[in-house]
């Protein structure tokens, strides 16, 4: 088994969504000074890798620490929407998803989630594709840009309304270009809150 890792580094450099809070990565002991190291993270849950549970935009929804630990593994779909976006519901057209799975998309938009320039925020992907994903039942959406959508958000509130969880800010997904089997494990930190960072990887049989 070969394991790639799709998440990035999360730290003083790790692009926020705008109008989010800087990530801070804060030194609070030294080892010279101390005998051991101690660091302070501030940060959005929405910073670097994350995954986003229901409560992200459903007050009375599950927040991450109370979702199954089996919904963060699957087997993995990989959608090459590059050059395609925001990826509609023809790429999904032909394509084997059955329920439970992660589906990838490739986009090889930016992560910081940026207006482009004539204002407007990038959308990684249509409703159309997202109501098939529903359709499908999937267990996972995962994207390499920041967000799927713009405000005032259509797929969030018909994803993670239908139970379908998002995770954000992959990286690497064009390694899994050609993998026909491959799972994924995508484990957020255990927290009481609308979303957490979280280790994603690709399992490759």
């Amino acid at each position: 088994m070969r394991i790639i890792d799709l998440s990035c580094i999360l730290d003083d450099e790790t692009p926020v969504y705008p109008g989010d809070p800087p990530t801070e990565l804060i030194s609070h002991a030294r080892i010279d000074a101390y005998g051991y190291a101690v660091s302070v993270l501030r940060t959005s849950l929405h910073a670097g890798t994350h995954i986003d549970g229901p409560q992200h935009m459903f007050e009375e929804a599950p927040v991450i620490s109370e979702i199954p630990v089996e919904r963060f593994h699957g087997r993995g779909v990989l959608i090459d929407a590059r050059g395609k976006t925001p990826a509609g519901a023809e790429l999904l057209a032909g394509v084997n998803i059955e329920p439970g799975d992660i589906v990838l998309v490739l986009t090889g938009q930016p992560q910081s989630g940026a207006p482009d320039s004539h204002g407007n925020e990038a959308a990684c992907i249509t409703e159309a594709f997202a109501r098939i994903l529903v359709v499908r039942k999937v267990g996972m959406l995962g994207i390499d840009c920041a967000s799927p959508d713009a405000a005032p958000y259509p797929v969030h509130r018909l994803l993670l309304g239908n139970g379908i969880l998002i995770a954000e800010n992959l990286m690497h997904l064009a390694s899994l270009i050609g993998c026909a089997n491959f799972e994924v494990l995508a484990l957020p930190v255990k927290i009481r809150a609308e979303a957490a960072p979280a280790r994603v990887v690709a399992l490759i049989r």
